[in-house]
């Protein structure tokens, strides 16, 4: 009789066990999966304005860091930030590389930027607030490795907003983003309300030449090249809040034909700032939003990652942007 019971006792004990496992699988289920999520790509700051570099076998991302605190909706940036990865998974933070404090002429504001390399030499391209021409300026640091640290490579702002008169803003010469050809030449886009840009010479901290403009569909801002291929790639932040959108162009001088969105409005930041890369044969799109769950938002930004894919005629598919974001 004892043994009887104590069997009745072990199967009442095992069938309790797993009604117990079986409650627990689904809330085991969910943690498993939030704890895929990989956007952001950076949790401990907030980030935003991203631009990318391959060099080595690794990419370099450099950000703008959004430092507003919780009850202030403005932006407070006061310096840029880098991190790398060998796979777009795990990124590694680097000591700050760049402040606009490092230009004497500069006044603050650390707002988008791009880096790129030539002859072993980085050079940084970032927006400032000029210290005494009013508005944005566009300034240019250099430094033998890609963390740095960068030093201002002119002396003075590169851009200033004397310089442009296309509009009346006095934030119109920002968002700085470079392209180098294939036979070597340098070109410089930026811009606000209209879409910028100019030849530099080959020292890469001078203009060689006049700037010229990009008649481009409700352009706002953040304009971005790339090439894949036989085409080149203009995109830009579209409308506001911004959408990013793009065009195609054989050359690198345009003309730029119109090819619609590429990115729909990021959550609830009313900024989309991009970046396209390949990396190990796969194509990447860049992005900030202000998903993360404190006080992200339009002030408080966090950078993302998605993959880009291409359709046969060299258009770029919609991008879709994911919690999930890299996972292999």
């Amino acid at each position: 009789m004892k043994n009887s019971f104590l069997i009745i006792l072990l199967i009442l004990l095992a069938i309790s066990c797993k009604s117990t496992r079986q409650a627990k699988d689904p809330l085991s289920k969910v943690e498993e999966e939030i704890s895929k999520f990989n956007n952001p790509i950076i949790t401990d700051k907030y980030t935003a304005d991203a631009a990318a570099i391959v060099y080595n076998d690794k990419v370099y991302l450099y950000a703008g860091h959004d430092q507003a605190p919780d009850d202030v909706n403005s932006y407070r940036m006061h310096e840029w930030l880098v991190y790398s990865s060998s796979d777009m998974i795990h990124w590694k933070e680097h000591p700050v590389p760049l402040k606009p404090t490092d230009f004497k002429w500069a006044s603050g504001s650390a707002w988008a930027s791009q880096v790129i390399e030539k002859n072993e030499k980085f050079y940084w391209y970032v927006t400032v607030e000029h210290g005494s021409i009013h508005g944005k300026a566009i300034g240019v640091a250099v430094s033998d490795s890609p963390t740095g640290p960068f030093t201002d490579a002119l002396g003075k702002a590169l851009i200033t907003n004397d310089m442009t008169n296309q509009t009346k803003i006095s934030w119109d010469d920002i968002d700085p983003t470079v392209w180098i050809d294939n036979d070597g030449q340098a070109y410089l886009f930026w811009g606000n309300t209209v879409c910028k840009y100019a030849r530099l010479k080959d020292n890469m901290i001078e203009l060689d030449g006049p700037i010229m403009t990009i008649d481009l569909p409700n352009f706002t801002e953040a304009p971005w090249i790339h090439k894949k291929g036989d085409w080149y790639y203009l995109s830009y932040a579209f409308q506001f809040p911004e959408k990013i959108a793009y065009a195609m162009s054989k050359s690198i001088k345009g003309p730029w034909e119109f090819k619609g969105i590429l990115n729909e409005v990021a959550g609830n930041s009313n900024t989309n700032h991009q970046a396209i890369i390949e990396f190990k044969g796969k194509d990447y799109f860049i992005y900030h939003n202000g998903s993360i769950p404190t006080h992200g938002g339009s002030f408080r930004r966090s950078v993302c990652v998605d993959r880009l894919y291409y359709n046969e005629d060299g258009t770029m598919k919609r991008v879709i942007m994911t919690s999930e974001g890299i996972q292999e």
